[in-house]
């Protein structure tokens, strides 16, 4: 069995590769992320055809490869949800049977009340909204009361924005640990994020500075496992946040897809052996919530054009896998994430590629495979290390 020193485990936030058979009991019926996206802009994508992405299933603009140099396949999600948390989570080994709560008509009295009592002030907004839209819509109101902007989305979180002028860093942060503390039991959202902003009205600017809160996994993940061995666990752009810090070994800060890659390539210099954990958030948050097909298929391209280059550094003893987390299919109705199976693309210099992995049950099989590497068990998730060529 081949085995691999390194491990990059890469995810396209959001990238699906069409609707699961539940996706109706969410309201995504007919979604299809990549397929939807690829047929209507016809992006480039050379590379990723000839690794294997049109062979996992017809792609109107992206025939299959003769021979693709990667193995292919697809999963399901197994867990109760279609979200960042849930996904990675179940990637990590950790399947959620409760979909965590999400607010639609903003977040009742019980969580307010508390809330503003603890930080001493009355909070704008309360609402579904796009972060960008909704500093335009309360910024100015915001700077000249200084009341924080709270706001959530079709994800289970609780957002704060503020001016950093008007509500310093270390302040918004404080109030952000204020409301971890208050969301728990029925209303325990997966994430707290703060959202600083700058600028002056008709001009606000969303910062670098966000941060995000979040729930611990309850139980062990596949990054714990790694760390307690001694391998390494490094998480590039989000994936620290997503699992509380914990399991992980190096945090290296991505604020998008272009700082992710960067990233990336210096973990690839710097880490000898180990997990590379890397999120790319782009698809997601600023092109699959805002509907963005056009930018979503640039965004694909810009991957594929930097795709030799992350193999140029690969050594030999590397694999590179690439997936989602769920869908976010920027043709569809609404702003939500959408219910389908995510790709699998594996590649390595040692693999000769070619294999159908198939329909996998769960993304949990992707975690037990890169467990079974490094000679650990998950609870959840089948390998198929074995069935790499």
């Amino acid at each position: 069995m081949i085995r691999f020193r390194r491990m990059i485990l890469f995810v396209l936030d959001g990238a699906g590769i069409g609707e699961m058979p539940d996706a109706a009991d969410w309201g995504d019926a007919g979604c299809d992320t990549l397929g939807h996206a690829i047929a209507a802009e016809r992006p480039r994508l050379p590379r990723l055809q000839q690794v294997g992405l049109g062979n996992i299933k017809p792609l109107q603009n992206l025939p299959p490869a003769e021979k693709p140099i990667g193995s292919y396949g697809k999963a399901a999600i197994l867990s109760n949800g279609k979200d960042t948390t849930v996904g990675h989570w179940e990637m990590a080994g950790l399947i959620t049977p409760t979909p965590f709560p999400t607010y639609a008509q903003g977040f009742p009295e019980r969580i307010l009340r508390p809330f503003q009592e603890a930080i001493g002030r009355e909070v704008l907004g309360n609402k579904t909204a796009s972060g960008t839209e909704i500093i335009e819509e309360l910024g100015e109101e915001h700077v000249k009361t200084g009341k924080p902007i709270v706001y959530t989305s079709a994800d289970s979180v609780f957002q704060i924005a503020a001016h950093e002028q008007v509500i310093p860093l270390d302040d918004l942060y404080r109030m952000c640990q204020t409301a971890r503390q208050i969301l728990n039991g029925q209303d325990r959202v997966a994430r707290v994020i703060a959202r600083p902003f700058i600028g002056t009205p008709g001009s606000f600017q969303r910062t670098g500075n966000r941060k995000d809160f979040a729930f611990p996994p309850p139980q062990e993940t596949l990054l714990d496992l790694l760390k307690e061995k001694g391998c390494a666990a490094v998480g590039v752009g989000k994936i620290a946040s997503i699992f509380d810090f914990r399991g992980i070994t190096q945090h290296l800060e991505a604020h998008n897809n272009a700082e992710s890659v960067d990233q990336t390539l210096r973990a690839l210099q710097t880490t000898p052996e180990g997990l590379i954990f890397v999120n790319l958030v782009d698809f997601d948050m600023l092109w699959g919530h805002r509907r963005d097909s056009k930018s979503f298929a640039a965004g694909l391209e810009y991957f594929d054009r930097r795709l030799p280059e992350i193999e140029s550094v690969m050594r030999d003893d590397d694999c590179l896998i690439i997936t989602a987390d769920h869908g976010c299919d920027p043709s569809f109705h609404g702003s939500d994430h959408t219910r389908e199976y995510v790709p699998i693309l594996v590649f390595g210099k040692q693999l000769s590629g070619g294999v159908n992995l198939g329909l996998r049950p769960t993304l949990a099989d992707m975690g037990q495979t890169i467990a079974e590497n490094y000679d650990l068990k998950l609870s959840a998730g089948t390998s198929f290390l074995k069935g790499l060529r």
